[in-house]
């Protein structure tokens, strides 16, 4: 059995692209030595005649640091909509299942130990994440940015493969698809009050 299954997989590297213009924030998993480790961080994706570059930047007191200083092959995940989906919503008899979009790829990873690329990059990622109609425009003499720029690592990420695992009801009837995908989008409402309660339940740890 093929796992996952073909219809779980995307296969359209576009739409891949598009995920993770989409939903920027992805997570970086490294393993050196049998040590495992892991971040989040905004990517901003850069074409190419391949399949694309990463960029990013990370705090140089991140543990995962010393793993980037070797060059090594990393996965990289972006985690688009998700939702648990009630056999309730469909027309017909289904389990209980989870519906969700997500972008696994691999890639080598290369530190950046240009200050001034390092610099441009952060001015590129502000205007990419500002958006269509920015409110907020970093200026590359900010003297913020400047000081900051001594505690950031920037690096690359050449992709060397990637998989799309977009897990929608492509096995249900189209009539079921579409209640799926109105169940993903119905879930996104309940947002406003979920956030409002991680926030208030949120609980800063204390300094060992």
């Amino acid at each position: 059995m093929h796992y996952p299954p073909v219809h779980h997989q995307e296969g359209n590297y576009k739409n891949i692209i598009q995920l993770m213009q989409m939903y920027p924030l992805a997570t970086i998993h490294s393993c050196l030595n049998n040590e495992i480790e892991s971040t989040h961080t905004p990517l901003v994706y850069q074409a190419n005649e391949q399949l694309g570059v990463l960029i990013g930047h990370i705090d140089k007191y991140n543990s995962q640091v010393h793993h980037f200083k070797e060059d090594i092959e990393v996965q990289i995940i972006f985690n688009g909509p998700q939702v648990y989906i009630s056999p309730s919503v469909y027309s017909s008899t289904q389990l209980p299942t989870w519906n969700y979009f997500k972008a696994h790829l691999e890639g080598k990873l290369i530190l950046e130990n240009d200050r001034e690329k390092i610099r441009q990059s952060l001015i590129n990622m502000t205007a990419f994440l500002e958006g269509d109609q920015p409110k907020y425009n970093l200026e590359p003499d900010n003297p913020r940015m400047e000081a900051a720029l001594d505690y950031i690592v920037g690096f690359r990420i050449e992709i060397k493969s990637w998989e799309g695992k977009y897990k929608i009801s492509q096995d249900k009837k189209k009539k079921d698809q579409k209640r799926a995908m109105i169940a993903m989008q119905a879930a996104r409402e309940n947002t406003e009050k979920e956030v409002a309660l991680l926030y208030s339940a949120h609980e800063t740890k204390q300094k060992q």
